[in-house]
């Protein structure tokens, strides 16, 4: 061991600190005897190395080089300082106790981890075990309660069900409030629109820039209303994938090409441009055909609608035939669609045509008693007011969209038997006339 440490010149801080002041100090004359030893040897080998040839002799390094100077004590000789017996050192009792204090603090502390470790996982379980047993209490005692008043937790369902309704009925209300006080607004801005209009035909010398405006505010309504469809069609793919998948829809994109080769025919039906390209300088705007009011004011121009803006469409067909479908009926009122539904099971439905809106309305039967979802169609698109806001192309596609997917989170209405005709002629005659 001697050996080794004077081969490497170095020996471990734990190692000294076993050794006694005798053996440090026998240790320290040793390392330094044999430090003494190396350089006497280097010294002597270089000497003799110089004298044979064999060495160049040694040069006087420039002041700049790097080099080891001894310090010397009073004596002359290499001064030496030995740890702890220096002034203002402490003995080497005293590092060595503040050394094995520090290692017993460390060597505590470790082993207070350790045991609150233990003491931690000890808590953990007794806590665990103590909240299992008495989740187990509380699952007996609530099983004890429902088996002991069942009545109690039925009735409870049925209320949470009704507040349910509630809610919805209150949305709903709601959403129709929504929609008719927009709709008074934009009848105001029609108004002013309109009686704007009126007194720029009255100047006859405009009306070469009156013909440019209307020009323009019909290319922008054209501009939109291709936007406007376009963005149903993106939403009505997005929202029907599933349906799609299971070729529900298969005649979608037939659809989507006729809406695009008649485009510029229903562009002329809704705005009355005179055809493709420019007008003539000093034409007088052609008069229209058919101008949807706000609202249907009565059956004759309810029926006109649906052959001016339904029948293009394909409204009331069943799909890529000619036939009409079964659950198509037509202005028929709230009572007469429910007395049609009266004897058939939940699931069952019809669409009628609205009276309250420019649109139709689905009646559904209930397990007790109907519902009634206003079906928005003054778009390009059919959607449900205030329930579902999906858009579908055709009303065909709304229909077969609502025999995979409930129409409301709350009632869970699925599409699923129609209701057809009772009696002869039927009720949408006068539509198909």
């Amino acid at each position: 061991m001697l050996q080794q440490i004077l081969h490497d010149m170095y020996i471990d801080p734990e190692l000294l600190a076993e050794l006694s002041d005798v053996q440090k100090h026998i240790l320290f004359y040793k390392m330094r005897e044999e430090q003494l030893r190396r350089w006497r040897e280097r010294e002597a080998w270089e000497a003799l190395s110089q004298g044979d040839g064999l060495r160049p002799p040694k040069v006087k390094r420039a002041a700049s080089d790097k080099h080891i100077q001894w310090l010397l004590g009073e004596d002359g000789e290499v001064w030496v300082w030995v740890m702890g017996e220096g002034p203002g050192d402490k003995p080497y009792e005293e590092i060595s106790e503040e050394l094995i204090a520090e290692r017993a603090r460390l060597q505590a502390q470790r082993e207070a981890e350790e045991l609150w470790k233990q003491k931690e996982a000890e808590i953990t379980k007794k806590f665990r075990d103590a909240l299992a047993n008495e989740k187990a209490r509380i699952l007996a005692e609530k099983w004890k309660v429902e088996m002991e008043d069942r009545k109690a937790a039925k009735v409870l369902e049925e209320r949470i069900h009704k507040e349910f309704k509630r809610k919805e009925e209150e949305e709903r209300k709601r959403g129709e409030e929504q929609i008719r006080l927009q709709e008074e607004q934009r009848a105001k801005e029609l108004y002013w629109s309109l009686k704007q209009a009126q007194l720029r035909c009255q100047a006859s010398e405009k009306e070469e820039q009156e013909w440019e405006e209307q020009l323009r505010r019909s290319k922008a309504a054209d501009e939109e209303r291709s936007r406007g469809a376009q963005h149903a069609r993106d939403e009505y793919r997005r929202h029907s994938l599933r349906a799609i998948q299971k070729g529900t829809v298969a005649g979608l994109s037939s659809m989507f090409q006729e809406l695009g080769q008649n485009h510029e025919q229903e562009s002329r039906l809704y705005h009355h441009l005179p055809g493709p390209g420019p007008p003539p300088p000093l034409a007088v705007p052609v008069s229209r055909t058919w101008e949807r009011p706000l609202r249907p004011l009565s059956r004759e121009v309810i029926v006109r609608w649906f052959k001016e803006e339904q029948l293009p469409r394909r409204a009331g067909f069943e799909r890529n035939t000619k036939s009409i479908a079964p659950w198509f009926h037509g202005i028929i009122s709230r009572e007469n669609a429910e007395d049609l539904l009266e004897n058939m099971t939940e699931g069952a439905f019809l669409i009628r045509v609205s009276e309250k809106i420019w649109g139709y309305t689905l009646s559904y039967r209930l397990q007790k008693g109907f519902k009634h979802f206003l079906v928005d169609a003054s778009g390009d698109f059919y959607s449900f007011l205030g329930v579902d806001p999906n858009r579908h192309a055709t009303l065909t596609d709304l229909i077969d969209f609502h025999k995979e997917e409930i129409i409301t989170v709350s009632g869970g209405e699925l599409l699923q038997e129609p209701c057809g005709q009772r009696d002869s002629p039927p009720d949408y005659h006068l539509l198909f006339e």
